[in-house]
């Protein structure tokens, strides 16, 4: 995928990915939606993100991005570090994680963390 490349909707966004990087995304989508399913989509850094609160700011959100053979999961510095022993695994950065293409995505994990940061964030 071109990183440069400016996209009008997620689905946009998702249509661009090769059907691996496509099916993962999805599959992060739909755990994201199982934990808040009035979940907002929208844009932040030219990467899909969705709101954890109606009308959430950058903070009350959780970032997915795709690339040639990982998915990126942004779920806040907060949550990495909470998940940091379970995330031992993976390529880490501070507020994200690195979910190889290659590997099952650990769906109930992803669960876990986005239940973990929204209810940082309603508290």
């Amino acid at each position: 995928m071109d990183e440069n490349k400016q996209f009008e909707t997620v689905k946009d966004y998702f249509n661009a990915q090769p059907e691996k990087v496509k099916f993962a995304l999805q599959e992060i989508k739909e755990c994201i939606y199982k934990v808040v399913p009035e979940a907002e989509e929208l844009f932040n850094y030219n990467i899909p993100a969705y709101t954890l609160v109606k009308g959430g700011k950058r903070e009350q959100q959780i970032m997915i991005a795709g690339y040639k053979n990982h998915i990126g999961l942004y779920p806040h510095p907060t949550t990495m570090e909470y998940f940091d022993k379970e995330l031992s695994v993976y390529k880490k950065g501070k507020g994200s994680v690195q979910f190889p293409l290659d590997l099952p995505l650990p769906k109930e994990l992803i669960i876990k963390m986005i239940t973990y940061r929204l209810n940082l964030v309603i508290a």
